[in-house]
């Protein structure tokens, strides 16, 4: 048996070496797994518990049930618990490429979002309880997909170009101040030197780079400066004249984002630190209104044919069983992680409706990936007639998705307060409430930087993560923005888990909701988990040896990112096969095909998957009826799919023929045999509703 897995197992039995096994962890979880395998459990500074022979790698399935144990332990008092009694249920899956670690960072972030992919999964089957009738259901969490979900911005395609390659005219441009397409103005969002040696400051210009520019002392344009490493240069010069306490005075004085980089041991001696440190990852609790004389809608009661549900859309017998759907949210966020969270609940069943101003900027291509499943509407909430518009939709929602800084959408009624208010004027029928920020801490008086406004980058550089990242990139005495949006993509998928927990206590106890996430509550439970072990960071950097590790503390988020992506295309190409994607045309981008990564969770009996491609901001009438389904086609899921299955959820192989049987017998609506045929049958039904 490999060193450590007594410790970590102690009920298990030895087992031979290379055998097949399905382990149950102490959460109840099961790994398919090829072999015994062994993790670290480390603390920030990164240890070693693997065996000394260096012959078995590190295992995500395993990791991942540990830091799903470690997850429902920290999220006890915020989720029912009918949630964590499917916790016995979730089986992590590997693909027949291999258990292993994808990403050039030393951060466990597989495993983590493994784990919150699993949570949400489980509320989904316990919703699909409550609405469908109690039933036993499997849970599967793709190891492979949930690796596509933290970098899916930069797999999803349009018109078969991703992101950087796409021409202009092809995705209407957002960029309205130039923050993103003039390479000068884009790198006033960056990690710079400061003027004390060894402190490090992330800038951020936001979505609009003309005040920080001037902030620094620099034109906010510079049409002769277009090269890459002078752009750096001049602005690093420019930083450096400060210190970090001038730049914070700067920030706070002009209302920009930014924040020094701090090592993870720093971050929880700040009194913020110490105050996030002590929450769960995210937070669900009861909006508490003054009672009125509306009797309030009685939450779910059973019957003896089975369930009576009081605030849950009715779903016609002959559709499909998504556990969301007729669920309608409003989303009021831009680019990834609060765009995340509507996303996610789309591929739930929700109806999402992302709403922006005609005029408001944002990233152009994070459109084609974050929008999906979603409606688009503009409306500007200055105009009379657009609040009135607004009012009216929100009247009729369900969910209110706040991804800006913590009370700027108060005074268009869209607080916790204001939404249970309402929520008596329709007759009690509760609002769930979600908010994503960077800081975290809204409402806790002793989290000082709860109102600062922030972005990935500043999160990552303020809690340790960037220290960490730099330390395992073998640079001296540096931090460096880790590659990819996965912080992003972890926090919208904690704010998916959220909304949920929400809804189901909303439909259970009644009354309004409010659920709040924020990047730095994501980062400081992934660094919770402890780094990889040193020698998995050492295959790592072994892996991916080359430009990658050439890279400096001043290398913007693109670049690291770039860098990665390529040489992860080299070192794991079956990551951007065609079999972990689907495909549609989008009427939104005139009708070009857009591809985007399949959900990485399967719930027996439930649905869990878009019904439309993405579509610009801004493109769709303000309502909710009417709403479009596109043909999803999956065309690739015969024969490499069927061999993912096929090897990693049986203890020995079955032949093909046999596990055909078994799985059109088991019901599933997931197993890849039938998924074909079940997205046809899909897109038909749901055409005709």
């Amino acid at each position: 048996m490999a060193a450590g897995l007594p410790e970590l197992f102690p009920f298990l039995p030895p087992l031979p070496r290379n055998s097949s096994t399905v382990i149950r962890t102490y959460t109840g979880t099961r790994v398919s797994s090829t072999q015994p395998k062994t993790l670290s459990t480390g603390v920030h500074s990164a240890s070693n518990s693997m065996d000394s022979s260096a012959t078995r790698p590190y295992s995500v399935a395993i990791g991942a049930s540990e830091a799903f144990g470690e997850l429902l332990k920290q999220c006890k008092g915020q989720i029912p618990p009918e949630f964590r009694s499917y916790s016995g249920n979730v089986t992590f899956v590997p693909s027949n490429h291999g258990d292993q670690v994808y990403f050039p960072s030393p951060c466990r972030e597989q495993d983590a979002i493994a784990a919150i992919k699993a949570l949400e999964a489980c509320a989904a089957a316990t919703i699909g309880d409550l609405r469908h009738g109690k039933v036993s259901r499997s849970i599967k969490v793709d190891l492979d997909k949930a690796a596509c979900f933290l970098m899916s911005a930069y797999l999803a395609t349009i018109d078969g170009k991703r992101k950087g390659q796409t021409p202009k005219g092809l995705i209407p441009d957002t960029d309205y101040n130039q923050a993103q397409s003039i390479q000068y103005r884009r790198l006033s969002a960056n990690l710079y030197e400061t003027k004390e040696d060894g402190r490090y400051y992330h800038i951020h210009g936001s979505l609009d780079a003309t005040t920080q520019l001037r902030m620094i002392g620099l034109p906010p344009f510079n049409p002769q400066l277009t090269d890459y490493q002078k752009c750096i240069d001049t602005i690093e010069a420019a930083v450096k004249k400060f210190t970090v306490a001038e730049l914070e005075d700067m920030n706070n004085e002009h209302g920009q984002a930014g924040v020094e980089a701090l090592k993870w041991e720093n971050f929880l001696e700040t009194s913020h630190g110490q105050v996030i440190s002590a929450l769960p990852p995210f937070t669900v609790e009861a909006i508490e209104v003054q009672r009125t004389t509306v009797p309030e809608t009685p939450p779910h009661t059973p019957t003896e044919t089975g369930f009576q549900s009081h605030l849950w859309p009715k779903v016609p017998a002959n559709f499909p069983q998504y556990a969301l759907r007729g669920i309608k949210a409003i989303e009021m966020c831009r680019v990834i992680a609060g765009p995340t969270i509507g996303r996610s609940l789309a591929a739930h069943g929700a109806q999402v409706l992302k709403v922006t101003g005609p005029k408001l900027p944002d990233v152009p291509f994070f459109q084609v990936d974050v929008n999906t499943g979603k409606h688009t509407t503009h409306l500007d909430l200055r105009n009379q007639r657009d609040l009135k518009t607004f009012r009216n939709l929100l009247a009729e929602a369900d969910v209110l998705i706040d991804g800006y800084r913590p009370g700027a959408l108060a005074k268009f009624g869209c607080d916790p307060q204001s939404l249970a208010n309402l929520a008596q004027q329709r007759g009690n029928r509760g609002f769930v409430y979600v908010a994503e920020d960077c800081f975290g801490g809204t409402g806790v008086s002793e989290a000082e930087w709860a109102g600062r406004r922030g972005w990935q980058q500043i999160a990552d550089c303020v809690t340790g993560v960037a220290w960490a990242q730099g330390q395992f990139m073998g640079l001296d005495n540096e931090p460096s923005v880790p590659p990819m949006p996965m912080s992003d993509y972890g926090t919208g998928a904690l704010g998916c888990v959220a909304a949920m927990t929400g809804l189901y206590q909303r439909e259970t106890k009644g009354g309004s909701w409010m659920c709040r996430t924020s990047l730095c509550q994501y980062d400081i439970f992934l660094l919770k988990l402890g780094l990889l072990p040193l020698q998995e960071q050492e295959r790592l950097r072994t892996a991916f040896a080359g430009p990658f590790f050439k890279l400096r503390h001043y290398d913007s988020v693109d670049k690291v990112s770039g860098e990665a992506l390529k040489a992860m295309q080299r070192a794991y190409p079956h990551l951007f096969g065609p079999h972990l994607m689907l495909k549609a045309k989008s009427k939104g981008f005139n009708g070009k095909d857009i591809r985007w990564p399949k959900e990485a969770i399967e719930v027996d009996g439930l649905l869990i998957q878009h019904v439309r491609a993405s579509r610009p901001n801004g493109f769709d009438r303000p309502g909710w009826e009417g709403w479009e389904t596109d043909l999803i086609t999956d065309d690739k899921v015969n024969m490499a799919e069927d061999d993912v299955i096929s090897t990693n959820t049986s203890i020995t192989p079955v032949p093909r023929e046999e596990q055909h049987q078994q799985q059109v017998g088991s019901g599933s609506l997931n197993s890849a045999p039938q998924r074909r045929d079940r997205i046809a049958t899909v897109n038909t039904v749901l055409a005709t509703a």
